[in-house]
């Protein structure tokens, strides 16, 4: 195609397949209505990509249906490589495409095989990777190939996706690069229509005509050149696209012979692109022999509706809306019969997905036989992980069945497939065919309604606590274990949703907790995971912490066991880290979200991991590691931005770190952000958290009233989780403001937490705050035991901040002497975990004592970026830049890349000198000299 104009665009194409030649990568979407040119661009990319492999693939609606397809396509040429992934990658990708049998892989680390085969391949030639029509590619291959082009840096691949705009958003290429391609200024469009007509004298008039209908648009302008010129009512009407140019193209077909309108059809109803499959599915039908239908095809690509030589993996038609219009302008007998002949000439037993799919599409009415091979396709389908596939296989099935009961029993599981697929519209399209008898039913009414229930809550709407609620009351008079599992399920979704008209997690709790002693008659109910989180958690919401904790305790010291991130557990990973916390059990909370973390990477289970990456980063800040905290954050971010998810939830979770920090306008803006998020009150639990932060930057900044103000409303409107990390700062706050009934309020809430959990950083948060209240002749016993308890823990956080409060009172006492040790150990730890206010606050503290902070040291911060850091510390235990590619879930090259920048900053020229160059300066051996009083 001629190429008018878009000098903006070909030079950003441009930009980036130089950026490819020298080793690094980029992605772009573009954007478009139909026939603005984005595949004219795709094709000047491919021309321009001299010295560069070119993989393309484009969607074909047909297609949209088998899973990894899209996939297939793209690795074909690579796939003799595939021996040399890590084996995980490996048998995730063999599994995906069908060639080997196993559970289903995860999307993500199929993703991650794709990426280590393009990168590899890349290493040896710089790739250039084009996916046309994405809107039409099937979504397990999108979301992998989206997946992708997110990891690319440094590895000389180029990802280019087009996309229509009338195909809404994709959610899979959310948050890559994009470019809209708007219409043809005037004088290009004008040059671009002369060009297609070429040397035919053509009047003014007419010239005017297409200009106007045309309207700017490329195609437009191309299909009008052909004549004849619009004229009569559709002059002046908007521009001729889309629709109407479909109806042109059916119009040029309607004048071809019956054998090239068939082959036609034939080729927009197949999606492999196989001339020769196609062809004999044309002489089947029509009894044509071999000559005829080569004429036929010769005839359509002078016709210019096939293109000559298609590239394999590439759609046939020269342009989409050909396809479309083909195949939507035909009647349903003549798909019926095409489909019918396709499925005659392709091999069931080597394609037997595509058999039954062309088999279907040839059924009018009822037919089990049909609907049971769409079934085991299904299957096949769920097996690969092509759970959209399997959606869309069981929805036809059921389409098919005759048998009410089992036509429902594949709608429901229909609904469910589409659900693990995280298609939330796509599982409520199916719901509601459903039948209202079907759905009354009250065992498949509370399946649906669970599925249902979910589906709101991954799109944000309200109803989905109460939904899940009634599913789990009916499913758990007739499958307990299942309803088990649904109540789980509400109490998450209560505890991560703020406060809506919806039910509440006390009204989930007291429900969960009068259906499981009810169940406890016939059974022991706290016997696995799951039983025991479930109990506690509604314990710790309609209850009390004390009543919750022994459930929570066994909970977490069940998660520790050895193998228990590879069980069913790990299904609730959230519910235990979260519990962890309530409880206080920063050893429980540090362990699991290691091992849960190594479990996920070497499955690729990135959900898991992502939680765990939340849980290992909230862990390291308590510990006062915020550099390695910042690295976990970081992790938490890449893979929710990898995987697509909306950055306005994910990116301010790490307020804590910022508000540990001192660094005010980055907590203030994680606070904000959640607050225009989450409005109500009390809100789940990140705005819990968030509001924790709050507390801790405003005492920090030494701000009691701010700092009393943001804890207040975890007396007034206790929320459900999470409020006990703002009690001992509420303690602190409302005694420095002179507020004792607020503080003893926050206290007795704190000491019956604290007591129930029984954990040194409890007991120890108990103290220090007992302490701020006590009298004078017993607050240095209290300061003494706060101390002892936190002295052999992890927590220098919280041993710093008992210094220094303690530091603060013996000032206050006129023991100068005393207060300065503790106030310049408390400052030398704030130093070196890097909480600037927090040191500030205590150097001032010295001051008035007549006091100087000493100087910090050198240390060895150079800058590191997170990612830097992470990649630099993995290769200083020995990993190599494969196993360091596979846990942060990008290439070798990549790695190689951010260890260059890692060594120049770091002024070391091999991996042996990374120890030493990222060592920390170690802390003075710390001896209190002080014992823990023994409870009574």
């Amino acid at each position: 195609m001629i190429l008018k104009g878009r000098r903006s665009e070909q030079a950003l194409l441009q930009e980036l397949l130089d950026g490819a030649r020298a080793g690094m990568s980029g992605a772009l979407v573009l954007r478009g209505d139909a026939g603005l040119g984005k595949t004219a661009l795709l094709d000047h990319a491919v021309a321009s990509a001299t010295g560069m492999r070119v993989s393309q693939v484009a969607g074909i609606e047909a297609e949209q249906e088998l899973g990894f397809a899209a996939v297939h396509r793209v690795l074909r040429p690579l796939l003799g490589r595939r021996a040399d992934l890590p084996e995980p990658q490996r048998a995730a990708l063999e599994t995906a495409l069908g060639m080997v049998g196993g559970p289903p892989p995860d999307r993500f680390l199929v993703g991650l095989a794709v990426l280590t085969l393009l990168a590899q391949s890349a290493r040896e030639q710089p790739l250039l990777l084009v996916c046309d029509d994405a809107q039409w590619v099937d979504r397990e291959s999108l979301d992998v190939l989206a997946f992708v082009a997110r990891r690319l840096h440094a590895d000389g691949i180029v990802a280019l996706f087009a996309v229509r705009d009338e195909a809404g958003t994709l959610p899979a290429l959310a948050g890559l690069p994009g470019l809209r391609l708007g219409r043809l200024p005037q004088t290009d469009a004008l040059a671009l229509l002369m060009d297609h007509i070429g040397g035919t004298p053509v009047d003014q008039v007419v010239i005017d005509r297409i200009m106007a209908a045309a309207a700017g648009n490329p195609l437009a302008l191309r299909e009008l050149s052909r004549g004849p010129a619009p004229v009569g009512p559709d002059f002046g009407e908007p521009p001729a696209t889309g629709p109407r140019l479909e109806a042109r193209f059916l119009l040029r077909v309607g004048d071809l012979p019956a054998s090239s309108r068939t082959a036609l059809l034939a080729l927009a109803a197949d999606a492999t692109g196989d001339r020769h499959l196609v062809g004999r599915a044309v002489r089947h039908l029509l009894g044509s022999d071999g000559e005829a239908t080569t004429e036929a095809f010769e005839q359509l690509e002078r016709e210019e509706l096939l293109t000559r030589r298609p590239v394999p993996g590439t759609s046939p038609f020269r342009h989409p809306l050909i396809r479309s219009a083909v195949y939507g302008g035909a009647s349903r007998a003549d798909r019926r019969a095409v489909h019918a002949a396709l499925a005659a000439v392709t091999d069931a037993r080597t394609d037997p997905d595509r058999h039954a799919w062309h088999t279907a599409a040839a059924t009018d009415g009822p037919d089990e036989a049909v609907a049971t091979a769409l079934h085991h396709g299904a299957e096949r389908a769920r097996n690969t992980g092509g759970y959209l596939a399997q959606a869309s296989f069981l929805h036809r099935a059921a389409e098919l069945t005759e048998d009410p009961a089992r036509r429902a029993a594949r709608l429901l599981e229909a609904c469910a497939a589409a659900l693990t697929a995280g298609a939330p519209h796509r599982t409520e399209e199916l719901l509601r065919l459903l039948p209202a008898s079907d759905r009354e039913a009250p065992l498949l009414g509370a399946h649906a309604d669970r599925l249902r229930g979910l589906a709101r809550l991954m799109l944000g709407r309200d109803g989905a606590v109460r939904i899940l609620l009634d599913a789990a009351l009916t499913l758990a008079r007739h499958e307990p274990e299942a309803g088990r599992d649904v109540f789980l399920e509400a109490v998450d979704a209560a505890m991560v949703v703020p406060r809506t008209a919806d039910a509440t997690a006390l009204e989930v709790a007291t429900a969960a907790l009068a259906t499981r002693a009810r169940h406890a008659e016939a059974t022991d109910v706290d016997a696995t995971v799951p039983d025991l989180l479930l109990t506690g958690h509604a314990r710790l919401v309609a209850a009390s912490h004390p009543q919750a904790a022994p459930s929570l305790r066994a909970a977490l010291s069940a998660m520790r066991r050895p193998g228990a991130e590879e069980s069913g557990a790990a299904r609730w990973t959230l519910l235990g880290m979260i519990a962890a916390v309530e409880m206080w059990d920063i050893d429980t909370l540090g362990e699991c979200g290691r091992r849960y973390a190594d479990a996920a990477r070497r499955h690729g289970a990135l959900r898991m991991l992502q939680i765990s990456a939340h849980a290992n980063a909230t862990s390291e800040v308590f510990r006062g590691n915020l550099d390695t905290a910042a690295s976990h954050f970081a992790e938490f971010k890449d893979i929710a931005d990898a995987t697509g998810a909306d950055p306005r939830h994910s990116h301010p979770t790490d307020a804590m770190l910022h508000a540990w920090r001192g660094d005010e306008a980055a907590t203030l803006s994680a606070v904000q952000a959640q607050r225009e998020l989450y409005p109500e009150l009390p809100g789940g639990i990140q705005v819990q958290l968030s509001r924790a932060a709050l507390v801790v930057l405003e005492l920090g900044h030494r701000r009691y009233p701010q700092a009393q103000a943001a804890a207040q409303e975890v007396l007034d409107d206790p929320p459900p989780h999470c409020g006990g990390l703002s009690l001992p700062g509420l303690v602190e706050a409302a005694v420095r403001n002179d507020d004792p009934a607020v503080a003893r309020r926050a206290l007795r809430t704190l000491a019956e937490r604290a007591t129930a959990s029984g954990t040194p950083w409890a007991l120890g948060l108990l103290a220090r705050s007992r302490a701020l209240l006590a009298h004078d002749s017993q607050a240095e016993d209290h300061f003494q035991e706060a101390i002892a308890l936190l002295a052999p823990t992890p927590l220098r956080t919280e041993r710093a901040h008992a210094d220094l409060l303690y530091g603060e009172w013996l000032r206050r006492q006129r023991r100068k002497r005393d207060a300065r040790t503790r106030l310049r150990l408390a400052h030398e730890q704030f130093t070196s975990m890097g909480a600037s206010a927090f040191a500030e606050r205590a150097r001032l503290e010295l001051l008035a004592t007549g006091a100087h902070a000493r100087a910090r040291g050198a240390g060895t911060d150079h800058q590191l970026t997170p990612q830097e850091s992470r990649i630099a510390r993995m290769a200083a235990h020995g990993a190599t830049n494969q196993e360091i590619a596979t846990n942060v879930f990008i290439s070798a090259s990549t790695v190689e890349y951010h260890l260059a920048k890692a060594f120049r900053k770091l002024g070391v020229t091999s991996r042996r000198q990374l120890p030493a160059a990222l060592q920390q300066p170690p802390l003075r051996p710390r001896s209190t000299g002080i014992r823990p009083r023994q409870q009574p």
